[in-house]
């Protein structure tokens, strides 16, 4: 009967784990990245092992020779072994044997990272022979670490010189780099002392209480076996590494597909260096691409299942998780992998048609993978004026209505799921049903960044919104690579003047997507005075008016000076063009309070007369 468990726990002395890493037995999987020590771990570990101290259990993955899941690769330090498929793979411990091997049988310095600077330095380790035998000495005290040319002068000013074997032997200096060859390094040093007898016991001393330490310990193993799904490995390898690094799924995936001859980082590089020439999909990290490339996948497994006759509640569920990634075969990325990529591109075509131009001005890179995905799946299709409208309203709706800020994962899977078939002629998909977009966040939103501010910035672009200073439009000057920012219409010196309620002049109603040079001409002034200026300077009437209806301002209320009346008036027509793009019906959500007038979720007094009226 078959063993239940996952994995065996043994022991290995360490000069045999130090001998199947030099020859290659003993390898890393590709997705394990190179971490260096510092000095003071080195010595710490090198301490510990010459006390026969603990340094923790060592994890290791079996490769089969017919199982392979992951790419191998060499350990650091390790040269000229021969090409053989590895029995081992470290998932955790990997300083920890990398180390050792450098310092003990690589017969290599040591690369180490300096905490401070973080530059690297090759450093070779040496014993203090009679220091390391002082029975009250700490023993990581003992151990020396001398630069690559083996010259150093320590900050006492004593100097150490053992570029030579001669002058190692007087400094009675042992290099751990022997610790394994001990009885070769012993003759010649008892040669060179001319075997005097306290030399001769010095050296016993150090064989008995120090080199065989060294010679008899034994690392502890918990070995996984080789029938470990790749998903399990990957979340063993997080659970247990001390690194701080997660291990993303490209990662994983990368090392796996290398097994069948397939390099899915050459592959990604070559796709990230065309994404790199749209400044939408500059962003766009591989695993985004791996998440668009299963959800695809998942949808086209579905629409299988269907075909085949399975019932609706059976059908696979489709989603871009890190388990659902995991099982993406190597066979199912590179069947899409091209119409996904075909996929992003045609999102950025269709988000220049929303004037959404930089990463930066997207909400949610999950959506954009949604996106990109959908559009795989509709095809040439997506280019029809209807449908553009449709996926027009799905956008704006999951940017306004911040569907993508929990779950969305999940979200993503339903949309790829339930998108298409409205477009066919479905029900309206959860994700534009379930959003909605309130006054109270309109008011609550202050900062530039995030979806709400981005939807905002963008539709006034798509509106036609204009620099009030040169009177080109806001899309031109991003073009043109100007700086553009969200800036106050009220400047916040004359409000704080006037006695307006910062949250008031602080949110998203009195803001605009200006440039800097017209930040600078607007000042702390009243908006009656700034407005007199731009006449001045030769911008007629009428166009001042165009101008700031591109930005949903009234022109005669801003020369008023009327902070309430603007703010209310403003409000209304962004409320109207937010839903407008959400296909939706937005409502002020007024409420009567207990005098009879009218408010909103944050006590702001609402004139209806005033919003009537305007």
């Amino acid at each position: 009967m078959d063993s239940i468990s996952t994995f065996d726990i043994t022991k290995y002395p360490l000069f045999d784990v130090m001998k199947d890493i030099k020859i290659g037995r003993i390898q890393l999987p590709d997705f394990q990245r190179d971490w260096v020590w510092d000095d003071t771990h080195v010595r710490r570990l090198l301490a510990s092992i010459s006390l026969a101290y603990p340094i923790g259990a060592v994890m290791m993955l079996q490769q089969g020779i017919e199982r392979q899941q992951f790419k191998p690769r060499l350990l650091d330090g390790v040269i000229n072994a021969a090409i053989q498929t590895p029995n081992l793979l470290v998932l955790d411990g990997q300083q920890r044997l990398t180390t050792s091997f450098m310092v003990l049988l690589s017969e290599q310095p040591v690369v180490i990272k300096d905490p401070k600077t973080q530059k690297l330095a090759k450093k070779w380790y040496y014993l203090d022979i009679q220091k390391c035998l002082e029975p009250e000495c700490d023993r990581k005290t003992a151990i020396i670490a001398l630069p690559e040319s083996k010259v150093m002068r320590t900050r006492n000013g004593d100097f150490i010189d053992c570029s030579t074997l001669k002058n190692e032997y007087e400094a009675l200096l042992f290099p751990l780099s022997k610790v394994f060859f001990f009885s070769e390094w012993r003759s010649k040093f008892s040669k060179y002392w001319q075997y005097d007898s306290q030399k001769l016991e010095l050296i016993d001393t150090l064989e008995l209480e120090v080199i065989k330490k060294f010679e008899h310990y034994q690392i502890p193993v918990i070995q996984l076996r080789d029938s470990l799904p790749k998903e399990a490995v990957c979340q063993v390898f997080e659970d247990t590494n001390t690194t701080g690094c997660d291990l993303n799924f490209f990662d994983l995936m990368s090392s796996s597909y290398c097994v069948g001859d397939f390099s899915l980082r050459d592959d990604w590089k070559h796709r990230e260096n065309r994404f790199q020439t749209f400044k939408v999909l500059r962003k766009v990290r591989s695993t985004d691409f791996m998440q668009a490339v299963t959800l695809v996948a998942g949808y086209a497994r579905r629409i299988e299942a269907a075909k085949q006759g399975w019932n609706l509640d059976k059908l696979p569920g489709v989603a871009c998780g890190r388990t659902e990634v995991l099982k993406l075969t190597k066979e199912e990325y590179q069947i899409w992998a091209d119409p996904v990529n075909k996929g992003f591109e045609e999102a950025a075509r269709f988000l220049r048609g929303q004037k959404i131009f930089d990463a930066d001005d997207i909400a949610y890179p999950i959506q954009l993978v949604a996106l990109s995905a959908i559009l795989t799946i509709i095809g040439d299709r997506s280019r029809s004026f209807q449908v553009r409208s449709m996926l027009e309203r799905w956008l704006w709706c999951g940017m306004f209505g911040e569907i993508y800020t929990h779950w969305h994962d999940s979200q993503a899977g339903r949309d790829i799921v339930e998108v298409p078939a409205w477009i066919e002629g479905g029900s309206v998909p959860f994700g534009i049903t379930q959003a909605n977009f309130s006054f109270e966040r309109l008011l609550s939103v202050r900062k530039r960044l995030g979806a709400v501010y981005q939807g905002f910035a963008a539709l006034l672009r798509r509106e036609g919104a204009v620099d009030w200073i040169t009177g080109e439009e806001i899309n031109d000057v991003v073009y043109f690579e100007e700086q553009i920012d969200s800036h106050h219409i009220f400047p916040v010196a004359w409000c704080h003047k006037q006695g307006v309620d910062p949250k008031k002049y602080n949110c998203l109603v009195n803001r605009t997507p200006l440039s800097a040079k017209t930040n600078k001409r607007i000042g702390s002034k009243a908006p009656s005075t700034y407005l007199k200026e731009f006449e001045l300077h030769g911008t007629a009437v009428a166009s001042l008016d165009e101008i700031m209806r591109s930005h949903g301002i009234k022109l005669e209320i801003l020369h008023n000076d009327d902070f309430e009346i603007f703010f209310q008036v403003r409000a209304k027509a962004l409320m109207e063009l937010i839903g407008k793009a959400m296909g939706k019906n937005l409502s002020l959500e007024l409420v009567e309070d207990t005098d009879g007038d009218l408010c909103n979720g944050n006590g702001y007094r609402l004139d209806p007369e005033i919003i009537t009226k305007y």
